[in-house]
């Protein structure tokens, strides 16, 4: 895995829309605050062509434009890191205009930003075997105050911190809008991970009955053990593997195109093992359980190591069809007899942790908190 250079003192953050720009309230008036902060704390500046447009469908502009912008600022050595400015709808339409050799052969550089930047920060591990940082883009930046989330993103883009640990609120719905530009989280909801093990315990209730069936399979596929309900969310547990993921909905439009080469990147790194970080933007319930069942019957879980869900846009607290958000994911992952820890600080309900793909990571939780150590190789 190839690894940038990390973010200098006084060194150059270029800016680009390969999906939606900041041409609009309240992303506009919230990146302009970001650069007023960042020129404060000695940081030069290169926004991209693309950031105040808004000529394309689903993105900045053309595909072609916005793929283009993209290769061109990833390769120039002007720059030090690439921020996005926001997600989008469409960024898979500019792949085909993505110069991925040309990157493959620049530099690595740090790229940030997470829903529809999947399109590139997970291709940049799969395609590239470069790093990337799945997190916040440039408009929340602006925020006032800022929460640590958005610190945290920029001291691992520095290199001054690489582990992240779960935040204690999260926001259910934001109150920022074209005349609040900068409002901040508005953090009304408690953090409460979940977990499922593979020994059976969990601190998920409707998952037990289903649970018991998996627990402690011996190689005949006979329960050596019960599932066991803890409702206190007390269990220590740990592992580790290299980190790759991010929005489902992107992330199944891969399959069976000439972009998915997961398959080649999980042999490569069988060893270590994968560690899937996993949120949905519009899929609901059925749609997560789809998305789940395509990914494993492409083989993408051969060699994983556990699971780290982010909390679902669309599935909070709703059921479908008799299963809630957690049976959803669960019910496909059971086989696999590793951890699966859900409504994790991941994605689009913020505050959203950053996270390395590509980085090798221990992951250690008491069951009532957790954290994710990061390691570069």
């Amino acid at each position: 895995m190839r690894y940038p250079a990390f973010l200098q003192e006084k060194g150059t953050i270029g800016f680009v829309a390969p999906s939606f720009g900041c041409a609009t309230e309240p992303y506009k008036s919230g990146f302009l605050n970001a650069q007023k902060r960042w020129k404060e704390q000695g940081f030069q500046l290169q926004p991209g062509p693309n950031c105040y447009v808004e000529e394309g469908v689903g993105i900045s502009n053309t595909p072609k434009k916005c793929g283009e912008e993209l290769t061109a600022y990833y390769c120039d050595k002007n720059n030090d890191c690439l921020i996005s400015c926001g997600g989008g709808e469409l960024m898979c339409e500019i792949l085909d205009y993505v110069d991925f050799e040309q990157i493959r052969q620049a530099a690595p550089k740090w790229y940030l930003g997470y829903s529809d930047n999947t399109n590139f920060t997970f291709l940049l591990a799969t395609l590239c075997d470069a790093a990337s940082v799945y997190g916040p883009c440039a408009a929340a930046f602006g925020m006032e105050p800022l929460h640590p989330s958005l610190n945290d993103a920029m001291l691992l883009l520095q290199g001054k911190k690489l582990t992240m640990q779960g935040y204690d609120k999260w926001e259910r719905e934001s109150l920022k809008d074209e005349e609040h530009p900068y409002e901040p989280y508005n953090l009304t909801e408690t953090s409460v991970i979940k977990y499922y093990l593979p020994d059976g315990r969990t601190n998920v209730e409707s998952m037990c009955g289903m649970a018991a069936k998996y627990a402690g399979q011996d190689e005949a596929g006979q329960s050596s053990t019960r599932a066991e309900f803890l409702s206190d969310g007390d269990a220590e547990f740990s592992f580790s593997g290299r980190l790759l993921g991010g929005c489902m909905d992107c992330l199944v439009n891969f399959l069976g195109t000439k972009y998915d080469k997961v398959i080649e990147f999980t042999e490569k790194y069988r060893e270590d093992g994968i560690i899937w970080f996993l949120e949905a933007c519009d899929l609901n319930l059925m749609g997560i359980r789809r998305a789940m069942w395509q990914m494993e019957h492409a083989g993408w879980f051969k060699y994983c190591k556990g699971f780290l869900i982010g909390r679902p846009r669309l599935g909070m607290g709703v059921e479908e069809f008799g299963i809630d958000s957690y049976q959803a994911v669960c019910e496909m992952l059971y086989p696999h007899h590793v951890p699966v820890l859900m409504d994790l600080d991941i994605g689009h309900m913020p505050p959203s942790m950053p996270l390395i793909c590509g980085s090798m990571a221990n992951v250690v939780s008491d069951g009532k908190t957790y954290r994710v150590e990061m390691e570069l190789k």
